[in-house]
């Protein structure tokens, strides 16, 4: 049977390539003679089309078998329709390479279909996403029930007068001692709404909770540097308060 592989240089012992699509040669192989030929890849090395012309190439060689280190999906698929095996992903030298395939090796370890690859990617993907926002669902909650059990709504109405640009002020001025994400933002501003605080104060509160965020500063001074770290957070805190303003004003005029 003759397989190619994505390799580095024209010999047995050059390294699988990474990508299909970068390999500068593909070399050719007889799976029972170990006999080869190494074709250079027109435009090796990537650029537009480099997978589509290394398809190709396996192809018009009479490839049944690609191995690479990764091989897009949509590549893949269209090689299995033409009846050419992939397997990904494939690392160390080809001759190792040519020898674990003999043995059926890689077909157990690493052998992932176009469709199976991606579905395994997708659901790794989905699974660290799900992980890394769990930590906020858990803090919007227990934000929710924090927020209600300590700030009364007297304590709100005595802060807020229920004066456009009073409250657009101070309500900029309480998001900005504070600091966060976009989605407790949210959260605070409709517990605001709900205890009967202006438009204008939540919508400040919301817009400086996520852009200025004094807490973060010194971080930031240690990172950016004093000059660049003031200047932002003072030019976050202006523009806060003219978006919001603007912003309430016309909300409230459409409602």
């Amino acid at each position: 049977m003759k397989i190619a592989i994505a390799a580095s240089a024209p010999d047995l012992d050059a390294t699988v390539e990474p990508r299909l699509g970068l390999c500068p040669y593909l070399l050719l192989v007889d799976t029972e003679t170990m006999a080869f030929e190494a074709v250079p890849v027109p435009s090796g090395r990537g650029g537009p089309g480099a997978g589509v012309r290394t398809v190709a190439l396996a192809a018009a060689n009479d490839a049944h078998v690609i191995l690479a280190g990764y091989i897009s999906p949509s590549i893949a698929a269209t090689l299995r329709e033409s009846g050419i095996d992939v397997i990904t992903p494939v690392s160390g030298n080809a001759r190792e390479a040519v020898e674990k395939y003999a043995r059926g090796e890689l077909h157990r370890r690493g052998h992932l279909g176009a469709g199976g690859g991606a579905v395994a990617g997708s659901l790794k993907r989905s699974a660290r996403q799900f992980a890394s926002v769990l930590p906020v669902l858990v803090g919007v909650i227990m934000l929710v029930g924090l927020f209600k059990t300590f700030v009364t709504g007297e304590a709100l109405f005595s802060l807020f007068t229920g004066r456009p640009l009073l409250d657009t002020l101070l309500g900029a001025v309480f998001g900005s001692i504070l600091a966060g994400n976009p989605v407790n933002s949210y959260v605070i501003g409709d517990a605001l709404l709900a205890a009967g605080v202006s438009l204008y104060a939540a919508t400040a509160v919301i817009l400086t909770w996520v852009s200025v965020g004094l807490v973060q500063l010194p971080a930031e001074i240690s990172a950016l540097g004093v000059r660049f770290a003031v200047s932002r957070t003072v030019a976050a805190f202006i523009l806060s308060i003219a978006i919001a303003f603007v912003t309430a004003l016309l909300v409230g005029g459409l409602a």
